[in-house]
């Protein structure tokens, strides 16, 4: 039987996607994604943020890098991928990043107005009045 490898995150960009062509115009975007959670810790309410390494290839990375944003909250599915490479001292180092296959933007309809014109009129309304746009 073969294993599972799904990620599915629920966060906050911590800084606005970098965007790359690559050989042949592949498009790349990659960022951080802030994810916390509250817990109780001696009656004192503890919150604890873990950063992760997020990659876009391709369509996806197009769409990212035009509608992304620092501190946009975004639902992210994907990937765990390891890879290796060398730091400029030769030595051989490794990271794990989600390497995302869908996302979708989180917000109130206001987060995905430029000027007071939508961004994209594909956005679908919650019951609880956030938007969802997906990609």
């Amino acid at each position: 039987m073969s294993g599972v490898n799904k990620v599915i995150l629920v966060g906050h960009l911590g800084k606005d996607p970098e965007a790359r062509s690559l050989e042949g115009g592949v498009s790349v975007v990659s960022f951080p994604l802030a994810t916390s959670e509250s817990f109780n810790k001696d009656g004192r309410k503890v919150e604890q943020t873990e950063w992760h390494n997020i990659v876009m290839w391709r369509g996806l990375a197009d769409v990212a890098a035009k509608f992304l944003q620092k501190g946009k909250l975004v639902y992210i599915e994907g990937k765990l991928r390891t890879r290796s490479f060398e730091d400029k001292e030769g030595v051989k180092k490794y990271t794990t990043e989600v390497v995302a296959e869908n996302f979708t933007l989180l917000g109130r309809k206001t987060d995905f107005e430029n000027d007071g014109a939508p961004l994209r009129s594909s956005s679908k309304a919650t019951t609880d009045g956030t938007d969802l746009m997906s990609y």
